[in-house]
């Protein structure tokens, strides 16, 4: 037996991890059949095999090495009640851009261009730790940054459906 890591504790369970091996090769019918008798209920309707496979996977390790602590279920607890207070119901998560990607603005007919890096930005051969810090560079002024690169808008900046109004040139009238 490999010397492999153990899970929540408890050592790899070579029973699970051949049941986790066999359920790409599963047709959806079979994965349904499984997903019953792990659930006790009927999948959704939406499930395909994507989901199903992902569903019983999780469900096979949490009965295999533990689920979720106590303190992760009463972080979630207390998520689900916030969520539950706010006027839209929806969970506000944190959007997050991977290292790599460049953020690009126009202002005042100049193109800036960002990297983001694993921890922080880089911007003209520095690097800083807030869009805001770049924003301010740029302009001369304070910004929230990820508001200056497009990356956060209010509700009245949406087109209705909730989809952001394309982004500006850059230029705001009547400042420099």
């Amino acid at each position: 037996m490999d010397a492999r890591p153990p899970v929540n504790g408890r050592l790899i369970d070579p029973d699970v991890e051949a049941e986790l091996n066999k359920l790409g090769a599963m047709p959806i019918a079979i994965l349904r059949v499984r997903y019953r008798e792990l659930f006790r209920s009927e999948p959704p309707p939406a499930f395909g095999p994507d989901l199903l496979r992902r569903s019983i996977a999780q469900r096979v390790q949490e009965r295999a090495y533990g689920g979720l602590s106590r303190e992760a279920k009463k972080l979630l607890g207390q998520l689900v009640r916030s969520m539950a207070s706010r006027k839209t119901g929806r969970l506000e998560v944190p959007q997050r851009i991977k290292p790599g990607s460049e953020l690009v603005r126009v202002w005042n007919d100049q193109t800036h261009r960002v990297t983001v890096l694993t921890k922080g930005f880089a911007y003209q051969g520095e690097v800083f730790t807030s869009l805001s810090e770049i924003a301010n560079k740029i302009t001369g002024t304070r910004w929230n940054g990820p508001k200056f690169f497009g990356l956060r808008t209010k509700n009245k900046e949406t087109d209705g459906t909730g989809q952001a109004r394309p982004a500006s040139k850059g230029v705001r009238r009547g400042r420099k």
